[in-house]
Protein backbone atom coordinates (compact mmCIF):
# COMPACT_ATOMS: atom_id res chain seq x y z
CA UNK A 1 0.00 0.00 0.00
CA UNK A 2 1.54 3.29 -1.17
CA UNK A 3 0.52 6.44 0.72
CA UNK A 4 1.03 10.14 -0.04
CA UNK A 5 1.11 12.74 2.77
CA UNK A 6 0.84 16.50 2.18
CA UNK A 7 1.83 18.57 5.22
CA UNK A 8 1.19 22.20 6.19
CA UNK A 9 1.84 23.92 9.53
CA UNK A 10 -0.94 26.45 10.21
CA UNK A 11 -3.19 23.58 11.28
CA UNK A 12 -0.57 21.93 13.51
CA UNK A 13 -1.42 21.80 17.21
CA UNK A 14 -0.61 25.10 18.93
CA UNK A 15 0.24 27.35 15.99
CA UNK A 16 -1.51 30.69 16.47
CA UNK A 17 0.70 33.56 15.24
CA UNK A 18 2.58 34.14 11.99
CA UNK A 19 5.85 34.28 13.92
CA UNK A 20 5.31 30.70 15.06
CA UNK A 21 5.04 29.41 11.48
CA UNK A 22 7.78 31.53 9.89
CA UNK A 23 11.27 30.09 9.60
CA UNK A 24 13.93 32.26 11.23
CA UNK A 25 11.88 33.19 14.29
CA UNK A 26 12.84 31.68 17.64
CA UNK A 27 9.26 30.60 18.35
CA UNK A 28 9.11 28.70 15.03
CA UNK A 29 11.38 25.92 16.32
CA UNK A 30 8.77 24.61 18.78
CA UNK A 31 6.19 24.21 16.05
CA UNK A 32 8.65 22.82 13.51
CA UNK A 33 9.14 19.99 16.02
CA UNK A 34 5.38 19.58 16.49
CA UNK A 35 4.87 19.51 12.72
CA UNK A 36 7.47 16.74 12.50
CA UNK A 37 5.92 14.89 15.46
CA UNK A 38 2.50 14.88 13.80
CA UNK A 39 3.93 13.63 10.49
CA UNK A 40 5.85 10.86 12.23
CA UNK A 41 2.70 9.83 14.09
CA UNK A 42 0.74 9.67 10.83
CA UNK A 43 3.46 7.48 9.32
CA UNK A 44 3.32 5.13 12.29
CA UNK A 45 -0.44 4.83 11.92
CA UNK A 46 -0.12 4.19 8.19
CA UNK A 47 2.48 1.48 8.70
CA UNK A 48 0.28 -0.17 11.32
CA UNK A 49 -2.53 -0.24 8.74
CA UNK A 50 -0.29 -1.97 6.20
CA UNK A 51 1.42 0.82 4.27
CA UNK A 52 4.63 -0.27 2.57
CA UNK A 53 5.63 3.05 0.95
CA UNK A 54 5.09 6.60 2.23
CA UNK A 55 5.97 9.78 0.34
CA UNK A 56 5.76 13.04 2.29
CA UNK A 57 5.47 16.52 0.76
CA UNK A 58 6.61 19.36 3.00
CA UNK A 59 4.11 21.94 1.76
CA UNK A 60 4.54 25.02 3.96
CA UNK A 61 6.29 28.24 2.94
CA UNK A 62 9.89 27.30 1.99
CA UNK A 63 8.84 23.62 2.05
CA UNK A 64 11.93 22.98 4.18
CA UNK A 65 10.35 22.58 7.61
CA UNK A 66 10.09 18.90 8.56
CA UNK A 67 13.06 17.54 10.51
CA UNK A 68 13.99 14.62 8.26
CA UNK A 69 16.07 12.62 10.73
CA UNK A 70 13.09 12.36 13.08
CA UNK A 71 10.90 10.65 10.46
CA UNK A 72 10.64 6.87 10.15
CA UNK A 73 13.53 5.64 8.02
CA UNK A 74 11.39 3.93 5.39
CA UNK A 75 9.81 7.18 4.15
CA UNK A 76 10.60 9.61 1.31
CA UNK A 77 10.52 13.39 1.92
CA UNK A 78 10.01 16.02 -0.81
CA UNK A 79 11.46 19.41 0.18
CA UNK A 80 11.28 22.72 -1.70
CA UNK A 81 9.09 23.64 -4.66
CA UNK A 82 9.53 22.23 -8.17
CA UNK A 83 6.94 24.76 -9.51
CA UNK A 84 4.85 21.97 -10.97
CA UNK A 85 1.15 22.95 -10.95
CA UNK A 86 0.38 20.23 -8.39
CA UNK A 87 2.19 22.44 -5.85
CA UNK A 88 1.35 20.95 -2.42
CA UNK A 89 0.74 17.56 -4.06
CA UNK A 90 3.97 17.39 -6.07
CA UNK A 91 4.83 13.87 -7.33
CA UNK A 92 1.32 12.55 -6.68
CA UNK A 93 0.26 10.11 -9.38
CA UNK A 94 -2.07 7.19 -9.88
CA UNK A 95 0.41 4.73 -8.34
CA UNK A 96 -0.66 5.88 -4.86
CA UNK A 97 -3.41 4.03 -3.03
CA UNK A 98 -4.42 6.92 -0.78
CA UNK A 99 -3.55 10.45 0.34
CA UNK A 100 -3.49 12.14 3.75
CA UNK A 101 -3.40 15.87 4.58
CA UNK A 102 -1.85 17.02 7.85
CA UNK A 103 -1.65 20.41 9.54
CA UNK A 104 -4.26 21.91 7.20
CA UNK A 105 -6.15 25.09 8.02
CA UNK A 106 -9.25 27.13 7.35
CA UNK A 107 -9.74 28.86 3.99
CA UNK A 108 -9.24 32.54 3.16
CA UNK A 109 -12.06 34.46 4.80
CA UNK A 110 -12.77 31.67 7.28
CA UNK A 111 -12.96 32.26 11.01
CA UNK A 112 -11.69 28.92 12.26
CA UNK A 113 -8.02 29.84 12.56
CA UNK A 114 -6.14 33.12 13.08
CA UNK A 115 -3.84 31.90 10.29
CA UNK A 116 -6.67 31.16 7.82
CA UNK A 117 -5.71 31.72 4.18
CA UNK A 118 -5.68 30.05 0.78
CA UNK A 119 -2.24 29.77 -0.88
CA UNK A 120 -1.18 33.35 -0.07
CA UNK A 121 -1.84 35.03 3.28
CA UNK A 122 -1.11 38.51 1.90
CA UNK A 123 -2.27 38.65 -1.74
CA UNK A 124 -5.51 36.65 -1.76
CA UNK A 125 -8.74 37.79 -0.14
CA UNK A 126 -10.79 34.78 -1.25
CA UNK A 127 -11.02 32.03 -3.87
CA UNK A 128 -14.24 30.27 -4.89
CA UNK A 129 -14.54 27.11 -6.97
CA UNK A 130 -18.03 26.63 -8.38
CA UNK A 131 -19.40 28.95 -5.71
CA UNK A 132 -17.76 27.15 -2.79
CA UNK A 133 -15.03 28.84 -0.71
CA UNK A 134 -11.81 27.14 -1.78
CA UNK A 135 -9.48 25.91 0.92
CA UNK A 136 -6.11 24.40 0.19
CA UNK A 137 -7.81 21.13 1.11
CA UNK A 138 -10.37 21.52 -1.68
CA UNK A 139 -7.76 22.53 -4.25
CA UNK A 140 -5.57 19.56 -3.36
CA UNK A 141 -8.51 17.17 -3.04
CA UNK A 142 -9.43 17.87 -6.64
CA UNK A 143 -5.80 17.26 -7.61
CA UNK A 144 -6.04 13.85 -5.97
CA UNK A 145 -9.29 13.18 -7.84
CA UNK A 146 -7.50 14.06 -11.08
CA UNK A 147 -5.09 11.19 -10.35
CA UNK A 148 -7.84 8.87 -9.04
CA UNK A 149 -6.29 8.79 -5.54
CA UNK A 150 -8.75 8.79 -2.60
CA UNK A 151 -8.13 11.32 0.18
CA UNK A 152 -8.69 9.37 3.38
CA UNK A 153 -7.66 11.61 6.27
CA UNK A 154 -7.14 15.23 7.34
CA UNK A 155 -5.85 16.84 10.53
CA UNK A 156 -5.87 20.54 11.38
CA UNK A 157 -8.23 23.09 12.85
CA UNK A 158 -11.88 22.26 13.52
CA UNK A 159 -13.21 24.40 10.67
CA UNK A 160 -11.12 22.73 7.95
CA UNK A 161 -11.97 19.28 9.32
CA UNK A 162 -15.69 20.06 9.16
CA UNK A 163 -15.19 21.57 5.69
CA UNK A 164 -13.45 18.38 4.50
CA UNK A 165 -16.17 16.16 5.97
CA UNK A 166 -18.80 18.07 3.96
CA UNK A 167 -16.85 17.49 0.76
CA UNK A 168 -15.71 13.90 1.33
CA UNK A 169 -18.22 11.63 3.11
CA UNK A 170 -16.45 9.27 5.49
CA UNK A 171 -13.06 11.01 5.52
CA UNK A 172 -11.10 10.51 8.74
CA UNK A 173 -10.58 13.75 10.68
CA UNK A 174 -8.64 14.85 13.73
CA UNK A 175 -9.18 18.43 14.88
CA UNK A 176 -6.25 19.44 17.07
CA UNK A 177 -7.50 22.97 17.75
CA UNK A 178 -10.32 25.46 17.33
CA UNK A 179 -9.82 29.09 16.35
CA UNK A 180 -11.65 31.84 18.20
CA UNK A 181 -10.94 35.38 17.06
CA UNK A 182 -7.19 35.83 17.21
CA UNK A 183 -6.74 32.86 19.55
CA UNK A 184 -6.65 29.06 19.34
CA UNK A 185 -7.90 26.45 21.79
CA UNK A 186 -5.61 23.42 21.55
CA UNK A 187 -5.44 19.87 22.81
CA UNK A 188 -2.11 18.71 24.29
CA UNK A 189 0.52 18.33 21.52
CA UNK A 190 1.36 14.75 22.54
CA UNK A 191 -2.33 13.87 22.51
CA UNK A 192 -2.59 15.42 19.03
CA UNK A 193 0.15 13.12 17.74
CA UNK A 194 -1.46 10.05 19.32
CA UNK A 195 -4.89 10.93 17.92
CA UNK A 196 -3.41 11.44 14.45
CA UNK A 197 -1.63 8.07 14.63
CA UNK A 198 -4.83 6.28 15.62
CA UNK A 199 -6.96 8.28 13.17
CA UNK A 200 -4.73 7.46 10.23
CA UNK A 201 -4.68 3.78 11.15
CA UNK A 202 -8.49 3.71 11.31
CA UNK A 203 -8.86 5.64 8.05
CA UNK A 204 -6.57 3.30 6.15
CA UNK A 205 -8.29 0.26 7.63
CA UNK A 206 -11.87 1.53 7.34
CA UNK A 207 -14.83 0.98 5.07
CA UNK A 208 -14.31 4.27 3.18
CA UNK A 209 -11.08 2.93 1.69
CA UNK A 210 -10.99 3.47 -2.05
CA UNK A 211 -13.99 5.84 -2.10
CA UNK A 212 -13.68 8.21 -5.06
CA UNK A 213 -15.90 11.03 -6.21
CA UNK A 214 -16.01 12.33 -9.75
CA UNK A 215 -14.50 15.68 -10.58
CA UNK A 216 -16.99 18.39 -11.54
CA UNK A 217 -17.56 18.61 -15.28
CA UNK A 218 -16.84 22.35 -15.27
CA UNK A 219 -14.88 24.70 -13.05
CA UNK A 220 -15.78 28.34 -12.47
CA UNK A 221 -13.08 30.11 -10.50
CA UNK A 222 -13.41 33.48 -8.78
CA UNK A 223 -10.28 35.04 -7.25
CA UNK A 224 -10.44 38.19 -5.15
CA UNK A 225 -7.11 39.88 -4.50
CA UNK A 226 -6.25 42.23 -1.67
CA UNK A 227 -5.11 44.92 -4.11
CA UNK A 228 -6.09 45.87 -7.63
CA UNK A 229 -2.56 45.66 -9.07
CA UNK A 230 -2.57 41.87 -8.71
CA UNK A 231 -6.03 41.45 -10.23
CA UNK A 232 -5.10 43.71 -13.15
CA UNK A 233 -2.00 41.62 -13.83
CA UNK A 234 -3.93 38.33 -13.50
CA UNK A 235 -6.44 39.53 -16.09
CA UNK A 236 -3.76 39.11 -18.77
CA UNK A 237 -3.57 35.34 -18.12
CA UNK A 238 -5.34 33.52 -21.01
CA UNK A 239 -9.03 33.06 -20.25
CA UNK A 240 -9.11 35.32 -17.18
CA UNK A 241 -11.66 38.14 -17.03
CA UNK A 242 -11.52 41.16 -14.73
CA UNK A 243 -14.99 41.57 -13.21
CA UNK A 244 -14.22 44.22 -10.59
CA UNK A 245 -11.12 46.18 -9.59
CA UNK A 246 -9.92 43.34 -7.34
CA UNK A 247 -11.72 40.25 -8.68
CA UNK A 248 -11.23 37.97 -11.69
CA UNK A 249 -13.08 34.99 -13.15
CA UNK A 250 -11.84 31.95 -15.03
CA UNK A 251 -13.69 28.93 -16.46
CA UNK A 252 -12.48 25.59 -17.77
CA UNK A 253 -13.61 22.00 -18.20
CA UNK A 254 -10.09 20.78 -17.33
CA UNK A 255 -8.91 20.93 -13.73
CA UNK A 256 -5.26 20.93 -14.74
CA UNK A 257 -5.97 24.28 -16.43
CA UNK A 258 -7.20 25.53 -13.06
CA UNK A 259 -4.02 24.37 -11.34
CA UNK A 260 -1.93 26.07 -14.02
CA UNK A 261 -3.94 29.27 -13.45
CA UNK A 262 -3.21 29.10 -9.72
CA UNK A 263 0.50 28.52 -10.32
CA UNK A 264 0.83 31.68 -12.40
CA UNK A 265 -1.67 34.04 -10.75
CA UNK A 266 -1.66 33.34 -6.99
Amino acid sequence: MKIYISVDIEGVCGTTTWGEVTRGNAEYLEFQRQMTREVSAACEGAFQAGATEIVIKDAHSTACNIIAEELPENTVLIRGWSRHPYMMMQELDSSFDGALMLGYHSFAGGGGNPLAHTISDTRISSIDINGRPASEFLINYYTAMLEKVPVLFISGDREVCDHAAEIVPGIGTVAVKTGLGNSTINIHPKNAAEMIKNGVCRALSGSSWGYLQELPEKFKITISYTNNQDSYKAAFYPGVKLISPRTVNFESNNYFDVLRLFLFTL
